[in-house]
């Protein structure tokens, strides 16, 4: 494949081809030629053909990229039709860094002593292979005087030679190639591990997602990975290769004609200055397709993803223009790509073929007047296409250069946002304030003669001076809430629409710290608490008597708190861990860290949040078909084969049955508090009864979020929040009271 017809069937591969393919949108890159005479033909690194499988496979199943928060106001994830089409280009410095600050780490890594001594493998089976085909080099030439003089028995014994140099050498070339692959993989499958654990890291993909930071965090992480370790490790072997290459060859070009290695260098030279002033658009052309091609196959998950939502609406029309206006932009941008392609083509096309004639037209009269023999202009050929192409790596290979310098550009600001570096994040973060704290408390205390004594119910969550603020705008949701609640001390948020009940649940829920105020929970007496480092956006004062600063959602659940939001996420995977979700996490752990000698690619563990707090067994199976009968979802067994089936459960389930599902998970991790957001709207009022009156058997407190008048039964405060008209520190939009004393007609007096 890329083979010239006119080169020998006696040929053998070379190391230092620059034939490498990096994404499948572009033009291939350019590819030696062999030109008759030459020694030996150029074996390209196997990087060539995988990565193009590789890339068309990202193409089809991309994942999608975005928020659905910011598809919903229109950014698409960041790139919608208000969304800027161009970008600054980065300049070299920038990207200079941003490769060492990616590709770095690993070498420094727990698994360093591994990778080094793989990596030494690979430097030392390509060096290898460049001895052989310098050896193939003299083989050639010597093979080639044997036929210009017919000698028919040296060249029997050449024939014999190169045989014999095939059996030997193709191992070598095969195991280079092995060595690189998987080396490769163990890099990714690391990397991989590094960046989602940073990425989940102070739920910075939640501030991805709601304020649309950057665009199609996933992609980075799956595709723009798997493209960085492959491609790094390719190149840093072909420039390694061009090295060797340059050294070996030079001695026998400059030996067989000087002028001819002057030529070579002035015409690689120019050549090279051409290409990246042809080619300068390609790196922004690049970067940008990345992003228009992720948007678009967004933009086709979402649709499958609503499509009975789609349908209802009879919203076709509007999705196909949509859809199609996506694709445009992407179609637009890859038709400027293909034309910046083509203008480079014309002319690395050119300097290609021009090479097949060059050094044989150059030493051609020193072989008319007799003073070299007819096998050394095939070797002046060979030796002169190998130091070319070393030579003009940037020319050849500038098309894959410039693509994996987006995929530089794009890890990096990736990079940069996880480290906290990131503009964006840093001025959204800098109106932070509220302080979410846990403190340690008992439930009940000794009379004198030792024996235990009913205390006052215990504080579960106090509120005090909370001012929340919108994380983008600063407006003012709700102006100095104080409050407490103790347990059994059930509290409904009820207002109207856009007036912060969400956002207050989102501020209790330590997702929202854009304002000023305390958040305390009162945490059991069992609860082992533990002080972790705070993060850039986290309160850096820690209290002391016991008192903890709310550091994940893990410690958050550990500490007794738990959310159930309207529409429940049904995670992938059986209904045993919808059901086990998020508390428990079935022990899939697969990691050979702990063993040095271990040839498995995959090193890493599950990630698991700060450890705090301690986790209650998990629940047998015969405990998760009672919880699922307690909420009247007994029925699914049967229909679903059992709790080990695998479906797509958010579009097999009904959102009253996934809601009813979210209150099972509720009963078996026995929260101290949990906080619904409007969580039985999809019920009936008997399935809402039913199920309020299982949390509240539990001993649950619980802080509802709902509209409906057949919620004020099963609470005992209300809390009633108006919308806020103005941005400045004005009296408080809200008001407290026993669910009694707040009778419809008063919180409609109130709401007028």
């Amino acid at each position: 494949m890329g083979l010239s017809t006119a080169a020998p069937s006696c040929c053998f591969p070379s190391t230092s081809s620059p034939r490498l393919l990096l994404l499948p949108l572009q033009p291939p890159p350019s590819r030696r030629l062999v030109t008759p005479g030459v020694g030996c033909f150029h074996w390209p690194y196997a990087v060539g053909s995988s990565m193009r499988r590789r890339g068309r496979r990202r193409r089809a199943t991309a994942p999608p990229a975005v928020a659905a928060a910011g598809e919903a106001t229109g950014d698409g994830g960041g790139s919608g039709p208000g969304a800027e089409d161009k970008r600054v280009d980065t300049d070299l410095k920038t990207l200079a860094r941003r490769f060492w600050k990616v590709a770095a780490p690993y070498w420094w890594s727990e698994d360093k002593v591994q990778a080094r001594l793989r990596l030494a493998a690979v430097f030392t089976l390509t060096l290898a292979t460049t001895g052989i085909s310098v050896g193939f080099n003299f083989l050639g030439r010597d093979f080639y005087n044997a036929l210009a003089d017919k000698d028919q028995e040296q060249f029997t014994k050449q024939l014999l030679y190169y045989l014999g140099g095939f059996a030997v050498g193709i191992p070598f070339f095969v195991l280079r190639d092995y060595a690189r692959e998987t080396l490769s993989l163990r890099w990714r499958s690391w990397m991989t591990s590094y960046y989602m654990k940073r990425y989940f890291k102070n739920r910075t993909f939640y501030k991805i997602q709601s304020q649309s930071i950057i665009d199609n965090p996933d992609q980075r992480i799956n595709d723009d990975l798997s493209a960085f370790t492959g491609t790094a490790l390719a190149f840093s072997l072909t420039f390694f290769n061009a090295a060797v290459d340059l050294i070996s060859f030079s001695n026998i070009l400059y030996g067989i004609y000087p002028p001819l290695f002057i030529v070579l260098i002035v015409y690689s030279l120019g050549g090279t200055g051409i290409s990246i002033f042809l080619g300068k658009n390609l790196v922004n052309l690049n970067f940008m397709q990345e992003k228009k091609e992720a948007d678009f196959r967004y933009g086709l998950v979402r649709v499958r993803e609503n499509a009975e939502s789609i349908a209802f609406y009879g919203g076709e029309e509007n999705e196909l223009q949509l859809l199609l206006d996506r694709f445009r932009r992407a179609f637009e941008n890859l038709s400027e790509l293909l034309i910046a392609s083509r203008n480079l083509e014309f002319f690395t096309n050119g300097y290609r073929y021009l090479i097949q004639i060059l050094p044989a037209a150059v030493v051609a009269p020193m072989y008319f007047s007799g003073k070299i023999e007819f096998g050394v202009i095939n070797q002046s050929v060979s030796a002169f296409n190998h130091i070319l192409s070393d030579f003009s790596l940037i020319v050849f290979q500038f098309q894959s250069i410039s693509a994996f310098s987006a995929v530089i550009d794009r890890l990096g600001e990736f990079d940069d946002l996880l480290d906290g570096n990131d503009s964006s994040l840093s001025k959204r973060d800098n109106i932070d304030g509220i302080n979410i704290i846990f403190k340690s408390t008992a439930p009940s205390v000794l009379s004198s003669n030792g024996s235990p004594t009913q205390s006052d119910p215990c504080v579960v969550l106090e509120i005090c001076n909370l001012t929340l603020l919108t994380p983008r705008s600063g407006n003012i949701l709700i102006t100095d809430l104080s409050m407490g609640l103790k347990e059994k001390d059930h509290l409904l948020v009820m207002g109207p629409s856009g007036s912060g009940k969400t956002s207050l649940l989102r501020a209790l829920a330590g997702l929202w710290t854009s304002g000023t105020g305390d958040i305390i929970y009162h945490v059991r007496g069992s609860m082992e608490l533990q002080t972790s480092n705070s993060g850039p956006d986290e309160p850096s004062n820690i209290q002391s008597n016991g008192e903890e600063l709310l550091q994940s959602s893990k410690q958050r659940r550990d500490n007794g708190i738990f959310f159930v939001p309207q529409r429940p996420y049904m995670v992938l995977g059986t209904l045993r861990q919808q059901l086990l979700y998020p508390t428990w996490t079935e022990d899939v752990r697969h990691s050979s860290n702990n063993d040095p000698q271990s040839t498995d690619p995959f090193t890493f563990e599950v990630y698991t949040s700060d450890g705090v707090g301690s986790k209650s067994e998990m629940p047998t199976t015969d405990e998760l078909i009672r919880v699922l009968e307690a909420v009247k979802l007994g029925y699914i067994l049967p229909r679903f084969n059992g709790l080990d089936s695998m479906h797509d459960w958010a579009s097999v389930l009904s959102l009253g049955e996934q809601q009813r599902l979210a209150f099972a998970r509720l009963l078996l991790a026995k929260p101290t508090l949990v906080l619904l957001d409007e969580s039985t709207s999809a019920l009936d009022d008997m399935n809402e009864r039913h199920l309020y009156s299982q949390i509240e058997a539990a001993g649950i407190t619980y802080i509802s979020i709902g509209h409906r008048k057949t919620l004020h039964k099963f609470h005992n405060k209300v809390l009633y929040i108006s919308n806020s008209d103005s941005t400045d520190s004005n009296p408080r939009n809200w008001d407290l009271k026993p669910t009694e004393q707040m009778s419809i007609e008063e919180s409609s007096s109130f709401a007028s």
